[in-house]
């Protein structure tokens, strides 16, 4: 009995070395998932610069940048100021920027039927019903009522083939009327549009915000109406120039930050319950925000903040529209197929790294 007491001691005992073996072995050799945060492959560093203007519906850039989303994915994103959006078009595809950010022009789908190689990847702004974007004014103490009553008057725009150009002329047909029905006055600028307006050199003009709530607060100006409830229409974009395209890597970091900005702004400003905008946990930052870079006041910012898909999709059936009135109303030289400018898999590759 003694000795096969001794002898069963002894097997307790390797069998507990052995299993202390092991556990120390498994410690040592940590998985691939449990691998120190350092030794995971960085992501290459990319500088590049993005063309835009100072309008609320660049919100997600100025988010991107602020709060660090770009940065994330090793990315140093400068930000290049326009005055217009037909040459923010011309400076990306010409490489002057990499990514552009603004209105969807038929300077662009010239730049493409042309051969010149520009893609549409995200959403950065559209008119939707419900939501203050871009609106048709008029002076305060004009009597145009409607966008019928416009027949004979002078309506200023940005630029010949500008978004503007293509809101008036969809609303126009909406009411029976045509360009052929008003004076359309190019004034090369929003500021031009605002100054005009309120010196009454112009009977109506096309603004975005927070453009429209600046001349709505100094009384100068009343909106007749808002283009989101009269067309459904994808006003802006982001686009890559033909090399930043290239860089598949880089293109896909630069929309997941993109898309972690568009969710942020959706969130804190975009849900509504009951037709009605119920601010989000982070509302007066991202309010704060583009207001610091817009140089307009928080509650100019409040009073409209336009539309955009929270994960940054394009609508993308509207390219196809758009075209296709430039070609009628001959603004651009030739009908383009949207398939040859629009891409929408970077950016669902974005969001499938992103998770939801």
């Amino acid at each position: 009995m003694k000795k096969r007491a001794i002898v069963m001691w002894l097997a307790v005992f390797i069998l507990a070395t052995v299993l202390a073996g092991c556990g120390k072995q498994a410690e040592s050799e940590p998985t691939p998932s449990s691998k120190p945060e350092g030794e995971q492959k960085e992501a290459a560093p990319v500088s590049m610069s993005i063309g835009l203007l100072k309008l609320t519906s660049s919100a997600p850039l100025f988010i991107a940048v602020e709060k660090g989303f770009f940065e994330e994915e090793n990315i140093d994103a400068s930000l290049k100021w326009f005055d217009a959006a037909q040459p923010i078009a011309v400076a990306t595809a010409s490489g002057s920027v990499d990514v552009g950010a603004t209105g969807i022009t038929a300077s662009l789908y010239n730049m493409i039927a042309g051969g010149q190689k520009l893609t549409i990847v995200a959403d950065k702004g559209r008119e939707e019903k419900g939501y203050s974007s871009s609106a048709l004014l008029v002076p305060a103490d004009s009597e145009v009522q409607t966008i019928a009553d416009l027949k004979g008057k002078k309506v200023g725009i940005t630029q010949t083939g500008s978004t503007y150009h293509y809101m008036i002329g969809r609303m126009l047909e909406n009411h029976g009327l045509t360009l052929k029905d008003i004076e359309l006055t190019p004034l090369n600028s929003i500021k031009g549009l605002m100054d005009s307006l309120n010196s009454k050199q112009v009977d109506a003009v096309l603004l975005n915000e927070p453009n429209i709530s600046a001349v709505l607060k100094d009384g100068y100006g009343k909106v007749i109406a808002q283009v989101g409830d009269e067309i459904p229409y994808q006003t802006s974009g982001i686009f890559y120039s033909p090399k930043f395209a290239e860089d598949k890597d880089a293109a896909v970091r630069f929309l997941k930050a993109y898309a972690k900005a568009t969710r942020y702004y959706y969130d804190a400003v975009l849900v509504q319950e009951d037709g009605k905008i119920v601010p989000g946990e982070n509302y007066d930052e991202v309010v704060s925000i583009i207001a610091k870079y817009t140089d307009q006041p928080e509650e100019n910012i409040k009073a409209g903040l336009p539309y955009m898909d929270p994960d940054g999709r394009l609508l993308a059936e509207d390219i196809q529209t758009q075209i296709d009135w430039y070609a009628k109303e001959k603004l651009i030289e030739k009908a383009v197929e949207a398939s040859t400018i629009v891409d929408t898999e970077m950016l669902e590759q974005a969001l499938k790294e992103l998770g939801k």
